[in-house]
C-alpha cells in the first residue's frame, strides 16, 4: 500500500484551499446568471423566505456539476502558478521530482470529483431539476403583490383597471382614484372614481379591501328590449364606499407530471428506458403514415405485407401525361389545373402536419441521447480541466487572482462555445449526436495532454522571446546592439593588441566584399547543390564579438557608441537553406518555391554587403580613436 507523504500532502492542501473557495465562487456567478433569467417573473410576487431559500438550495444542486470544472480549472491554475511564482515548483523538479509525480495527489481527489459529478448528475440533478422547475413555474402563476404605481393604469388584478394619479408611501392613502370593473363584461362595466381610497390586504390573503371616499359610481344598465337604441345608466354619489376585490395571493404548488417529458429530470437508466418508448411510438408512427399512404396511392382499403410485396415488384406503365393534358378542351385544362392545385395544397398540409409528428418524435430522441452523454462528458470536464489548468500554471508561473482568473474564463467560454454549439447541431439532426455531444471533450482533452507534456518536460511553450527570436529569423529581423559603459570595471582592454585584430577584421571584410561580388544575383545551381559552410564569414563574426566583448571593458564613452554600430552578422543565410545537400535539392526542384527561396537569399546577400562596409568603416573609426585617445 502507498504511503501519504508529506509532499502529497503539502500539494493537496495548498490546492483544497484554493478550490474550496473557487467553488463557491463559481457557484455564486452561475447562481445569479440563472436568477438574472427569471428576475423579472419572480420580483412583486411577496414570495416566503422559506419558498426563495428552496429555491435557491434547488438551484445550487443543480449548478453544482457545471461549477466543479471552471472551479478545478481555477484552483489548478492559481495552486501550481503560485508554486512556479515562488519557486516551489522548481525546487521539486530540482529534486528529481517530476510533474507528474507532484500532481498525482490533486489527479486522484479531481477524479474523485468526476465521480461525485456523475453522481449529482445521475442521482440528486434529476430530482433537484423536477424539484426547481414545478417550483419556479408555481412561482410564476402566484398572483403579484399588490403595487399600484401612479400615473398609469394598473391591471394585475384580474376583471380590474386601478388608475391612482398620487400615492402616499408613508400613510398608504390614494388620491383620484379612477376604478374599472369589467367582471361582468366589457359592455357592462363598472366605473368608480374617488377623492381619495385605501386599499388593504384581508387576513385570509383572498381579498382586497378597498376604502373609497367622496366619489362617484356609474353602471351600465342592461336593456330589457334588444331593439333599444338608448341603454340607460345608473350614477350613484358617495361619501364612503367600501368594495371587496377576490384576490388570492396564497402560495400552492402545481403538479409536476407535466414535466415528464423533459430528458434533465431523469437519470441514465430512465433516459434509456424513454429513448426505448421513443423509438417505438417513432416507428409505428412511420408505418402507419407509410399504410395510408399506400391506401392513398393505390386506393385499397388495407394492404398486407404480401400485398405491399407483389406492389414494389411490379412493372408501372410509364404514361405521357402531357399528350392527355393536351387533348383536353381549354375549360377541362384549366378545371384540371385548379383540381391539381387543390389537391397538392391539401397533401402539402397534410404530410406538414403529419411530418410534424415524426420530427418532435426525433428531436425528442436526440435530446434524451444527448443528455445520457452530457452526464458522462460533464464528469470527464472535471478531470481534463485540472489537466489543462495545472501545466498552464507551471509554465506561466503566475498565481493570484490576475492572470489565472482571465486564462480560466478564456478557456471555460472556448469550452462552453464548442460544447453548445455542437449541442444545438446535434440535437437539430444536422451532426451525429454522439460528436456533438462529446466535441467539446474531443477537442479539449488532446489539449490537456499536450500541455501536460510540455510542462513535464519544461518546454518553453509560453516563451514569449522563443517566438519573437523565431519571427525575427523568419522575416531576418535582427537586433541592434546596445552596449553600455560599466560602473566596475575590472580589467583595461589591451589597445595594441585589439588595434592590430581590428586591422585583420576591416582586412578580411575587405578582401571577401570583393571576390564574393555579393550585390550581383546569385547561380541558382550553386545555391541548391553547394551546402559547405561559410567559414570566412563564421570566422569575421567570431573576431567581432570577441572584440565587442574585451572593449566592453574600456570606459571610453565615444569608443563604446561605436560599437553599437557593428552589426550582428548572419552566417547562413545568405547561403544554401538546409545542410543537406538533398533536401536543398528538393527545394530548388520546385519552382515556385525555389524561386522565392532564391530572391530571399540574394536580398540577404545584398543585406551582408551593406553589413561588411558597415564594419569597414566602423573599424577604421575606431582604429582612429584609439590611437588618438587610448594609446
Amino acid at each position: 500500500m502507498p504511503r501519504i507523504k508529506k509532499l502529497d500532502i503539502f500539494v493537496l492542501k495548498s490546492f483544497l484551499l484554493l478550490f474550496s473557495g473557487t467553488f463557491f465562487i463559481c457557484l455564486f456567478i452561475f447562481m445569479m446568471q440563472f436568477l438574472w433569467r427569471y428576475v423579472d417573473e419572480l420580483v412583486g410576487k411577496g414570495l416566503e423566505m422559506s419558498v426563495l431559500a428552496q429555491f435557491f438550495f434547488l438551484s445550487a444542486l443543480t449548478l453544482i456539476p457545471l461549477s466543479l470544472p471552471l472551479s478545478i480549472l481555477l484552483a489548478a491554475l492559481m495552486t501550481f502558478g503560485n508554486f512556479g511564482e515562488r519557486y516551489e515548483l522548481l525546487s521539486m523538479k530540482a529534486a528529481g521530482i517530476p510533474l507528474l509525480r507532484i500532481i498525482r495527489p490533486v489527479v486522484l481527489f479531481c477524479v474523485f470529483l468526476g465521480i461525485l459529478s456523475f453522481f449529482f448528475q445521475n442521482v440528486v440533478g434529476p430530482k433537484a431539476q423536477k424539484e426547481l422547475w414545478t417550483l419556479l413555474v408555481s412561482m410564476k402563476q402566484k398572483s403579484p403583490e399588490v403595487d399600484i404605481p401612479e400615473g398609469v393604469f394598473y391591471s394585475d388584478i384580474e376583471g380590474y383597471n386601478i388608475y391612482v394619479k398620487h400615492k402616499d408611501r408613508e400613510t398608504g392613502m390614494l388620491q383620484d382614484v379612477l376604478i374599472y370593473n369589467f367582471s361582468d363584461g366589457f359592455e357592462n362595466a363598472h366605473i368608480i372614481w374617488a377623492e381619495e381610497g385605501k386599499l388593504e390586504l384581508t387576513a385570509d390573503k383572498k381579498h382586497l379591501f378597498l376604502h373609497l371616499f367622496n366619489g362617484e359610481q356609474f353602471e351600465n344598465l342592461k336593456s330589457q328590449s334588444v331593439i333599444s337604441k338608448n341603454v340607460p345608466y345608473r350614477r350613484e354619489s358617495f361619501k364612503e364606499k367600501h368594495t371587496l376585490i377576490a384576490f388570492d395571493t396564497n402560495f400552492e404548488m402545481v403538479d409536476g407530471n407535466f414535466l415528464n417529458q423533459r430528458s434533465d429530470i431523469k437519470n441514465m437508466r430512465e433516459i434509456s428506458l424513454t429513448i426505448d418508448s421513443l423509438n417505438m411510438y417513432a416507428d409505428s408512427v412511420g408505418k402507419a403514415l407509410y399504410t395510408d399512404a399506400m391506401e392513398r396511392t393505390y386506393k385499397k382499403p388495407a394492404l398486407t405485407a404480401s400485398d405491399s410485396a407483389k406492389i414494389e415488384r411490379q412493372h408501372l406503365t410509364v404514361i405521357n401525361t402531357d399528350s392527355i393534358f393536351n387533348s383536353l378542351t381549354s375549360s377541362q385544362k384549366l378545371s384540371t389545373l385548379n383540381t391539381t392545385s387543390r389537391r397538392v395544397k391539401s397533401l402539402a398540409s397534410d404530410w406538414s402536419l403529419k411530418s410534424f409528428t415524426t420530427k418532435d418524435a426525433d428531436g425528442r430522441i436526440r435530446g434524451h441521447r444527448s443528455d445520457w452523454h452530457k452526464k458522462i462528458t460533464l464528469s470527464l470536464a472535471c478531470i481534463i480541466f485540472f489537466f489543462i489548468g495545472a501545466p498552464l500554471g507551471a509554465i506561466i508561473r503566475k498565481g493570484g487572482l490576475g492572470m489565472p482568473v482571465v486564462i480560466s474564463v478564456l478557456i471555460f467560454v472556448l469550452y462552453y462555445i464548442i460544447d453548445s454549439g455542437a449541442t444545438r447541431v446535434a440535437k437539430s439532426g444536422e451532426m451525429n449526436i454522439v460528436l456533438g455531444t462529446w466535441m467539446s471533450t474531443i477537442i479539449l482533452a488532446p489539449l490537456g495532454g499536450f500541455l501536460t507534456y510540455k510542462s513535464n518536460k519544461d518546454s518553453v511553450v509560453f516563451n514569449i522571446d522563443v517566438y519573437i527570436a523565431f519571427f525575427r529569423k523568419l522575416f531576418g529581423i535582427r537586433v541592434s546592439r546596445h552596449i553600455f559603459k560599466k560602473e566596475v570595471i575590472i580589467h583595461t582592454p589591451d589597445y595594441q593588441s585589439i588595434t592590430a585584430r581590428l586591422e585583420t577584421v576591416r582586412t578580411e571584410c575587405g578582401d571577401y566584399a570583393a571576390t564574393h561580388k555579393l550585390l550581383g544575383p546569385p547561380n541558382y545551381y550553386r545555391i541548391f547543390t553547394n551546402n559547405t559552410p561559410d567559414n570566412a564569414i563564421s570566422s569575421i563574426s567570431l573576431q567581432i564579438e570577441n572584440i565587442v566583448e574585451e572593449l566592453s571593458n574600456s570606459s571610453d564613452g565615444v569608443l563604446l557608441n561605436m560599437m553599437n554600430n557593428l552589426p550582428f552578422l548572419s552566417v547562413k543565410a545568405h547561403k544554401s537553406l538546409f545542410d543537406n545537400r538533398w533536401l536543398n535539392l528538393v527545394c530548388g526542384l520546385i519552382v515556385p518555391v525555389g524561386l522565392l527561396l532564391w530572391l530571399n537569399i540574394w536580398r540577404y546577400r545584398v543585406r551582408l554587403d551593406k553589413d561588411l562596409r558597415t564594419i569597414i568603416t566602423t573599424v577604421n573609426d575606431m582604429q582612429e580613436r584609439i590611437r588618438q585617445n587610448l594609446l
